[in-house]
């Protein structure tokens, strides 16, 4: 396990309040060892112009899920994650249902966290593939 400890979804939902993840919907659905995955509305919230998912919705959901999987991976009485980079290819696109972000961790020791996300519509198939980078600061500093 990567976790820092054991937590549960409703911990983990729990830090959705008040930020950008309660406005557009993101919910965590599954925790296991090495994976942490949440999903996202394709709605009003997050569709550009043509009715399609906006990208920038799916890099907010890829920086959410990866976020919080470094969370989840350090005391946090003690530190904090921030993002430092973020890529996503764009695959296929959405136009409703909800997408869910599969986050599993390319690197989550030390003071640099890398992780790979998968975004898929509900059929399954790939909408989207990311990797985000966080770098793991000391709470003091924020």
């Amino acid at each position: 396990m990567i976790w820092y400890k054991k937590y549960t979804l409703e911990e983990i939902n729990a830090q959705r309040s008040g930020n950008m993840s309660e406005h557009l919907d993101i919910n965590f659905i599954d925790i296991q060892d090495d994976l942490l995955v949440a999903d996202m509305p394709v709605d009003h919230r997050t569709k550009q112009p043509a009715g399609l998912l906006n990208g920038g919705a799916s890099c907010v959901l890829i920086e959410t899920v990866g976020s919080v999987a470094s969370l989840l991976c350090v005391n946090t009485d003690l530190f904090f994650p921030v993002g430092t980079e973020i890529n996503a290819s764009h695959l296929k696109p959405a136009k409703s249902g909800r997408v869910t972000a599969y986050c599993k961790p390319i690197k989550c020791k030390g003071s640099m966290h890398t992780w790979d996300v998968e975004i898929k519509d509900e059929d399954g198939d790939i909408t989207c593939k990311g990797r985000l980078s966080t770098l793991i600061i000391k709470r003091t500093t924020i």
